[in-house]
């Protein structure tokens, strides 16, 4: 498949844990029939695009998704894992707040474009968003503006909810919305809507125009092809949504995604420290560089498993990883199967033994952290409860909860089965 690989993000970038968003914000009651925080439906992973009909699919955006409220002038905006996400882009805060409704609930991804222009989405500026600083968020709102791209209405700005009614209704809903409400971004709208229909996606997307609608067709053909073209133009791969389903609130059984490439959102529960370089004696102490992390997900009982590790890091990132993680280490190194309850690292499954590989035990010791860091992973295979392989460090995701790293992720799916 063309496009088999992600752009790496910089291992500094937004490498906190998801509860520092939460820091000094709260969500306020808004008088609408939907309250932040409201879990959005989420998509199963499937290994192949289902062709049957009664389907309409839509780019999976390489953004943050991303809830937005409107109550007067009160606007929220609420990221997948619910947390406050308003204080981060205000230039989709005032977007929002000056187009003519006044009550509204959508569903849709932010996304930031390529300083190079064109199409292409640059996750890694998308991250340097997150910032407790707010000059600096200011700043770069104006240096790496946001688009926030629209691919659901819950909530109509006459109040009424729509979250029961099926996509079919919904989408056609949300086109109206966005012509009626949205009449600067007309021609923007027209143009993907052409777009989608020639090549999805051969646009770029214009500072000023802050909020677009998300193309999406019910042609399987078109489908296929930004399956196959869609990686040039910032796309994750495709989603695809049953037409005749309601809005599955915090489930997985109203979509099914097909991503180009497979990664997992993980826990890091751990780590190990570098021993030894290239060309030179193995020291005798570890603690100047990490060598890997140890990477978790959580089952349906609450246990977190180590499922695999993580050790592709050039020498100049090994450094950065140890003061990122060094803050977050829960206890004293541990032997490999090693538990100790309440003390942070994996509650499940626990690092292995020796290997064939291993030369002393040191190699084996592992350093327990607090399960708060999630970053994406690159694999290429799963089985029997864990990467057959290493896997390659994407980025971090601070708007994703650890407890949202679940076995789900990495579950066999047959194509097309939600």
């Amino acid at each position: 498949m063309a496009g088999s690989t992600k752009t790496r993000a910089s291992v500094r970038s937004a490498a906190i844990p998801a509860e520092a968003l939460d820091e000094g914000q709260s969500f306020p009651k808004l008088t609408l029939p939907l309250q932040p925080p409201y879990p959005p439906a989420e998509a199963k992973s499937v290994k192949e695009l289902p062709g049957s009909t009664g389907w309409l699919y839509e780019p999976k955006w390489d953004g943050f998704r991303c809830l937005a409220f409107r109550s007067g002038n009160e606007i929220v905006l609420q990221s997948k894992a619910g947390q406050p996400l308003t204080r981060y882009f205000p230039e989709i805060v005032e977007a929002l707040r000056t187009i003519a409704a006044s009550k509204f609930v959508l569903d849709g991804e932010i996304v930031v474009a390529s300083s190079g222009g064109g199409v292409a989405l640059d996750f890694d500026a998308l991250l340097q968003r997150i910032h407790p600083a707010a000059s600096r968020v200011q700043r770069l709102s104006s240096e790496t503006p946001a688009t926030y791209l629209l691919f659901d209405l819950l909530v109509t700005e006459k109040g009424e909810l729509l979250a029961r009614q099926p996509l079919s209704a919904r989408r056609m809903k949300l086109q109206r919305f966005a012509e009626r409400v949205l009449p600067a971004q007309r021609e923007a709208s027209q143009k993907v809507a052409r777009a989608s229909r020639r090549a999805a996606g051969q646009r770029s997307f214009a500072s000023s125009q802050h909020i677009q609608l998300s193309p999406a067709t019910a042609d399987f053909s078109s489908a296929q092809k930004w399956m196959r073209e869609g990686a040039a133009h910032g796309w994750d791969g495709v989603v695809a949504k049953r037409l005749d389903s309601g809005y599955t609130s915090g489930e997985r059984t109203g979509m099914v995604k097909v991503k180009r490439i497979r990664t997992a959102d993980c826990v890091v529960g751990g780590f190990r420290w570098a021993r030894g370089a290239e060309g030179k004696a193995r020291p005798k102490k570890p603690g100047e560089r990490v060598g890997s992390l140890l990477l978790g997900l959580y089952r349906d009982s609450g246990e977190l498993d180590h499922i695999g590790f993580s050790s592709s890091f050039s020498r100049d990132q090994r450094k950065k990883l140890k003061s990122i993680l060094t803050p977050l280490i829960a206890g004293p190194a541990r032997n490999s199967g090693e538990h100790r309850p309440g003390q942070g690292g994996f509650t499940g499954k626990a690092p292995g033994g020796p290997s064939r590989w291993t030369r002393d035990e040191r190699d084996t010791e592992w350093v327990p952290l607090k399960p708060k860091l999630v970053g994406e992973f690159q694999y290429d295979h799963f089985s029997g409860g864990r990467f057959r392989h290493g896997t390659k460090f994407l980025r971090w995701r601070p708007d994703k909860k650890p407890r949202q790293c679940t076995m789900e992720q990495v579950k066999p799916a047959g194509g097309g089965k939600a």
